[in-house]
């Protein structure tokens, strides 16, 4: 038995109803090889990989690659906003009062959306969005010395 094929970038692309250019191929290339990154850290990783882009186009190709489903977009609050190729899971994050640092937390219990609301309200719930807060190792050990 032959195992699938995993699509290449460009087809993730295509079949997201979304047009291929070098830019967007090594944007979502960026984030998927990242670890929760801000737009800066996106922009330089995409220059360095094909060049000069525009700050307005990488964040007008983020907005495309978020609203297709293909990049994941968070926003710890007081910290800009960080994107990550893990999508489609509905785990959390956890974030680090110090540094800052963003790290993935499976979900807390079940299935999605993995935590049940005390009152819904009347909505159909279908993804829960939690953010954890402490401090990382290097911070708490910072800390104890």
């Amino acid at each position: 038995m032959i195992a699938p094929r995993t699509p290449t970038t460009a087809e993730e692309l295509r079949g997201a109803g979304l047009r291929v250019t070098a830019a967007r191929v090594a944007l979502l290339e960026t984030v998927r090889s990242g670890d929760h990154l801000d737009v800066e850290a996106i922009a330089s990783g995409v220059r360095d990989r094909v060049g000069h882009v525009s700050l307005q186009a990488v964040y007008e190709a983020l907005h495309a690659l978020t609203a297709a489903g293909l990049v994941r977009r968070i926003e710890p609050a007081g910290s800009p906003a960080r994107f990550e190729g893990r999508v489609g899971d509905n785990h959390h994050h956890v974030v680090c009062r110090s540094c800052g640092v963003v790290a993935d937390v499976d979900c807390a219990a079940g299935e999605a959306p993995c935590l049940t609301a005390s009152d819904d309200h009347g909505f159909t719930i279908d993804e829960a969005d939690v953010i954890y807060w402490g401090l990382c190792p290097g911070c708490s050990n910072a800390r104890a010395s």
